[in-house]
């Protein structure tokens, strides 16, 4: 026997319930999924959790929501996602290489690692250690690490994030990612809550953990490397040229490396591969993203617009929000990457720039909520003259931040009661900002676009009658969030081969395919699975 059961529980049902000694973040459901089900209890029965939300909609009446599975013990429920793949093949040919060890790339390589292909990684950062060492010290106001911060470094630009893994992308893969993730150490209730999260100190370990698992399946991992450019005999690509980037001061920093399949899951940041791409001719195309501030409000504000009076319930995590406003001009307004008891985080790749971001741990502890608000921008608003102009416009917004912040590594800040009445603010109110090493009190409006400014002005007021208090006067804008997306596509065939280089394969966010880490997982698995099908062996 096999059935889904729906069940439905008060917040103090479920409070009662005994802890499950199978999963000790979640409650034993087996006795109440069998009494929905009116089935008499048998030892025989186990279940598996399929679902998990909070039914929110009644402020005075929230409620957990569950599908669980009922099964028979001696079925077996495992998952079979394994089986979409290529089948292992054995050769002795130059290995395939991946560059860029971020969720696209985690993925790519370990495809490749399980067919026995033993890829070699590049990953122009650090090992995930030595990359929190390096963050750490930019958050104390230390020197950025160029290569080695938020935005590059094993993991990519996800692991000092939230975590998040939900995404819009329909995929016969999602399951699969979620149970390489859980096998490698994060929580099991990401299998089925409806907005799972691993937490940015989670995913550091998980990170490390698949990492030993690709080195074990005899893949190769090459930190501190970046690939500077590629190499062609005949129009055929022959390898990448490489440099160690902790010792680019030396002559034997640069080397060439041999490769006939490489796969490219560089991330939305690796400004300087886009400008060598550019320069290769390889087929690029301008792809609109989107650009604003991060707001903070406190947490407890959150709480109460979504939970109401029963905002304190032990029973509820940190709430959620997501919201947008279609405005008459055309534009909109749009939260994004929302964080849960979270940090607004400096994210930066490059000298004079500051990038902000957002990051949770897995218990969403901290005081303040935070959260992109953002403008989608197009070639309207850069131009469509280069192929890279939307990055050379991301570049000017984060120079004008590094400007406003006093050019020491500090994010402009402002009051939205002073941004709404364009006066700089010289101190902040009840929510305190998040952001390391610190922040300069300014007017954000003499920074930003005037249809960027309307935007926000406008669409504040319409969220903050969705959400209450989220006009609060003393939420905090932060600037600029410039890296939601990357501001290119590079041009791929039904292979995710590149439409002007055989063999050089694209995969990811930094490819234009990809946003947030499933979704990029997600991508690098399909990569390196048409990489396998198109592979002469």
């Amino acid at each position: 026997m096999v059935k889904d059961i729906s069940i439905s529980l008060t917040l103090d049902e479920y409070i009662q319930l005994p802890a499950s000694d199978s999963n000790s973040s979640e409650k034993d459901l087996l006795m109440t999924a069998l009494l929905v089900a009116h089935i008499p209890f048998s030892s025989k029965f186990r279940y598996k959790i399929m679902k998990k939300s909070i039914d929110a909609r009644k402020k005075n009446g929230i409620r957990i929501a569950f599908i669980v599975r009922l099964y028979d013990k001696d079925q077996n429920l495992a998952d079979d996602s394994a089986s979409l793949f290529q089948a292992k093949h054995s050769t002795k040919q130059i290995p395939p290489v991946v560059v860029g060890f971020g969720p696209a790339g985690i993925f790519a390589a370990l495809i490749l690692a399980r067919a026995g292909l033993c890829p070699i990684i590049l990953e122009r950062g650090a090992q995930v250690d030595q990359r929190e060492e390096a963050v750490a010290t930019f958050f104390s106001g230390g020197n950025l690490n160029v290569n080695t911060n938020v935005q590059f470094g094993e993991g990519g630009a996800g692991t000092f994030s939230d975590g998040k893994l939900y995404t819009g992308v329909s995929s016969p893969f999602r399951s699969f990612v979620l149970q390489t993730f859980i096998a490698a150490g994060a929580p099991e209730e990401i299998a089925y809550l409806t907005h799972p999260h691993i937490g940015t100190d989670r995913l550091r370990g998980v990170v490390k953990s698949i990492r030993e698992e690709i080195i074990r399946l005899g893949g190769e991992f090459r930190f501190n490397t970046q690939m500077t450019d590629v190499v062609l005999d005949k129009g055929r690509l022959m390898g990448i040229q490489c440099v160690d980037t902790a010792n680019q001061s030396t002559n034997e920093s640069a080397f060439f490396l041999p490769a006939r399949h490489v796969i490219l899951a560089i991330g939305h940041s690796a400004r300087d591969t886009f400008r060598m791409l550019k320069d290769r001719n390889i087929s690029l195309m301008q792809k609109p993203f989107s650009v604003g501030v991060r707001i903070e409000h406190l947490q407890e504000w959150i709480n109460a617009a979504q939970y109401g009076a029963m905002a304190s319930h032990p029973a509820l995590s940190p709430a959620e929000y997501k919201a947008v406003s279609h405005q008459n001009t055309g534009r909109a307004l749009y939260t994004f990457c929302m964080c849960p008891g979270g940090y607004v985080v400096g994210s930066a790749s490059g000298i004079n720039q500051t990038v902000t971001n957002g990051m949770s741990y897995y218990d969403r502890s901290g005081i303040n909520a935070n959260s992109a608000i953002l403008v989608p921008v197009d070639s309207r608003d850069f131009g469509e003259s280069d192929v890279l102009a939307g990055m050379y416009f991301q570049e000017s917004l984060e120079k004008s931040a590094f400007l406003a912040g006093g050019k020491n590594g500090f994010a402009p800040c402002q009051r939205l009661e002073d941004f709404l009445h364009n006066r700089s603010s010289i101190s902040c109110g009840d929510v305190r900002p998040t952001y390391k090493p610190g922040v300069t009190y300014t007017n954000l409006r003499e920074y930003l676009p005037a249809y960027i400014v309307d935007t926000i002005c406008n669409g504040i007021p319409e969220i903050a009658r969705k959400i209450s208090n989220f006009a609060h006067p003393d939420s905090l804008l932060t600037g600029f969030e410039t890296r939601s997306s990357s501001p290119i596509r590079i041009l791929r065939d039904a292979n995710y081969q590149s439409v002007s280089l055989p063999g050089l394969y694209l995969c990811g966010e930094g490819a234009g395919y990809a946003g947030g880490i499933m979704s990029s997982a997600i991508d690098g698995l399909e990569c390196a699975n048409r990489c396998l099908k198109t592979m002469v062996f």
